[in-house]
């Protein structure tokens, strides 16, 4: 029985039955869901074929680059065997993709360069060309013996900070003074004397395969007492300074040794009564010396003959006899060789190799290199 103040309650939904309890409102969303799902199910498909060619295509480019360092890497110590070069060149094949170029048995290019290419005297400091249209011998790809190349074209660099430590010894420099010319400073050790050099080297084609130099201005200084110009002409020789020759005049001992030489006096062009009176008196020496045209006569003498002649005088000049002796064998050829420049390119196994242009830049002498019909391999 129920009690009259009992508040009548409603269950909760989870005490009801299972079977009682309502079913939820049928509702077509969730198939609808679906349908839109089944719209894009293409999609991870199409997303996984484009990854898939681009890996592959990665992986063949990666093999295309593997197999270029590879033919680069064989080329430069086959050029370096059968050139006989002391570094191996450096080898960059262009064009892509390598493998069909390969396949082809035809390159589209081929940069090359070499560096310390020994010419003559000197070292090529770098000597770089592009090659194009090579075509290669060969029964296969993985056969390639040779290669023939129709056209090639690069420059050549002889570099003057080599030509400073080749030639000078650290003692002489060369640096550009113009398109076509060289200067030349620095000291020549003569005789246990360091003697200022200068000269000047004119730089050109010498045919098609060498660079030809001439050496003119050649003169070396033993400090402010003379200045030797090695030669025949008669500016040519060993000779006075102005100033040394000025001192001379002023000195009166020095100057009436010089004038004891009847050679000499003949040399000067002074009349022998001119120079007994200058013997005799202080006062008529210094008219006679103190002439410009003493001055001028004096820097005329060659000092080389003069010391054949008169050994005894050298001392009293203030020259070494040793040093002398030194500068009379400094011919103007022995002088030129150490200071040349010239070389010649190395004749090619076949084809030809030629400089087009020569001309001095700022950090050496640079010529344009052709070539054609060149072949590598047997």
């Amino acid at each position: 029985m129920r009690s009259p103040h009992h508040i009548p309650t409603h269950p909760h939904p989870f005490d009801l039955p299972y079977e009682e309890s309502p079913a939820p409102p049928a509702t077509h969303r969730r198939t609808g869901r679906r349908r839109r799902r089944g719209r894009f199910t293409g999609l991870p498909f199409a997303l996984k074929t484009v990854a898939s060619l681009l890996v592959l295509a990665a992986f063949l480019t990666l093999a295309d680059r593997w197999a270029v360092l590879y033919a680069e890497h064989r080329a430069a110590d086959t050029l370096k065997d059968r050139l006989r070069l002391s570094a191996a060149p450096e080898v960059e094949i262009g064009g892509f993709p390598f493998l069909t170029q390969l396949a082809g048995r035809h390159l589209d290019s081929v940069s090359l360069t070499v560096p310390d290419v020994a010419a003559d005297r000197v070292t090529l400091a770098a000597v770089s060309a592009t090659a194009h249209d090579i075509r290669l011998d060969g029964d296969g790809p993985t056969s390639v013996r040779g290669a023939r190349v129709p056209e090639l074209h690069g420059d050549a660099l002889l570099s003057f900070a080599d030509m400073n430590r080749e030639l000078g010894a650290s003692q002489v420099t060369f640096r550009g003074a113009g398109r076509d010319r060289v200067a030349v400073r620095g000291t020549l050790p003569v005789a246990g004397h360091d003697l200022r050099l200068r000269a000047e080297v004119r730089v050109a084609r010498d045919g098609e395969r060498g660079v030809d130099t001439r050496i003119g201005g050649m003169r070396l200084d033993i400090g402010d007492l003379a200045t030797y110009r090695p030669g025949s002409r008669a500016s040519e020789g060993l000779h006075l300074t102005p100033g040394s020759a000025a001192a001379l005049a002023r000195e009166t001992r020095r100057a009436r040794a010089l004038l004891a030489v009847p050679s000499v006096v003949r040399a000067l062009g002074v009349p022998d009564a001119t120079v007994r009176e200058a013997q005799r008196s202080d006062t008529a020496l210094s008219r006679l010396t103190g002439r410009p045209e003493f001055v001028r006569q004096a820097m005329r003498l060659n000092l080389l003959d003069l010391a054949v002649a008169h050994p005894e005088l050298l001392d009293r000049l203030g020259l070494d006899p040793a040093l002398l002796g030194a500068l009379s064998r400094l011919t103007r050829p022995v002088l030129a060789d150490r200071l040349s420049l010239g070389f010649r390119l190395p004749e090619p196994p076949s084809g030809a190799l030629r400089l087009r242009d020569v001309r001095v830049v700022k950090d050496g002498i640079r010529v344009r290199v052709e070539g054609s019909g060149l072949a590598v391999g047997p």
